[in-house]
């Protein structure tokens, strides 16, 4: 390959990952992530109220949630699922959406990619779940990848509340 066809950066180097161990089974694990009931109780940002549209775990399905803030705001999103292998690894296509299922911007970023690849792998090891979210935008512009990039730390952050919330869920749920 020539110097001029080579990537300007490799894919995997744009991609966020983040790595948290649960003191969970996988099985519970895995029920969290594709039961509506339970996504119900840890899904979304602190002090959001997650109102579950529908969820059908299979190649092609969709997860349609919209997500509701104290003082009523609402923001939309789905998860268009391309691979399920229970209970080890899911790969989906998360979007922001209307309240009708429509693909729409970030509310608060028009250069956020429309469409982000993640993969989700869990693991157990001793009781414990070990789990990898790998995601990167997916048919994205140049200014998409790069506003993506630019938020890796935020979106770590909020991962990371989100991850909390999960972890009390799931020690409630044992």
């Amino acid at each position: 390959m020539t110097e001029t066809n080579k990537p300007d950066v490799d894919v995997m180097d744009r991609q966020l990952v983040i790595t948290r161990v649960f003191d969970a089974p996988r099985d519970l694990v895995w029920k969290a992530w594709t039961e509506p009931d339970r996504l119900a109780l840890w899904w979304g940002p602190k002090g959001f109220k997650l109102m579950v549209a529908g969820l059908d775990l299979r190649p092609g399905g969709v997860f349609h949630y919209g997500m509701r803030t104290a003082n009523g705001q609402e923001m939309w999103g789905k998860f268009v699922y391309v691979e399920v292998v229970a209970p080890e690894r899911i790969v989906l296509i998360s979007s922001f959406s209307d309240a009708a299922g429509n693909i729409t911007r970030h509310p608060m970023s028009a250069a956020w990619p429309l469409e982000v690849m993640n993969t989700l792998t869990l693991t157990e090891h001793d009781g414990k779940t070990t789990l990898i979210l790998r995601g990167g935008p997916h048919n994205a512009t140049a200014e998409e990848r790069k506003t993506f990039e630019d938020a890796k730390t935020n979106v770590q952050m909020g991962f990371k509340g989100t991850f909390d919330q999960l972890d009390e869920y799931l020690a409630s749920a044992r």
